[in-house]
Order: C-alpha cells, then structure tokens, then sequence
C-alpha cells in the first residue's frame, strides 16, 4: 500500500472524529473527491430536479470528472486534514 494509500484511508478515520459538522459546501467536497478517488468518473443519470441532495451530491462529483484518483486522495486528505484544523 502506497503512502497516498494509506493517508486516504487514515482521512476516512480520521473524518468520524470531528468534533463538529462541516459545512455543506465542505460535505459536498468530502463526499465527491471520496467517490472520484474510489469510483473514477461520475455515471449513472443525474437525479431529477426535485431530490436535491442527490442531485446536488452527483453535480459535486460530476466536476470532478477527469480528475485523477491520486489527485482526488490527496485533495480529500488534504481537505481532512484541514478541517481537524
């Protein structure tokens, strides 16, 4: 397991221990670096209008699209680590 590995995994630890609720703007962003470092690219269709937070959870995602899975392990890491402030 390789360095970025094993600090991906010790963020999703480490995410359970905050003493206080991101914002939605940061549990939009934990959410779709969490899911474009461990699914790649958005699929599926998007959700319709009226289940919002799905819907906002897949646009997240979605503009991450391209985005490498060691780059979204670092920037969720990073992003972690900043709010553990």
């Amino acid at each position: 397991m390789s360095d970025l590995d094993q600090s991906f995994t010790q963020a999703q630890e480490d995410v359970k221990k905050l003493t206080s609720k991101p914002s939605n703007d940061d549990l939009l962003s934990l959410y779709s670096l969490f899911k474009q470092a461990s699914k790649g690219d958005v699929d599926g269709k998007r959700p319709g209008r009226l289940d919002m937070v799905n819907r906002a959870k897949y646009d997240a995602w979605d503009k991450l699209k391209g985005t490498s899975t060691d780059d979204a392990k670092q920037r969720y890491v990073d992003l972690v680590t900043r709010l553990l402030g």
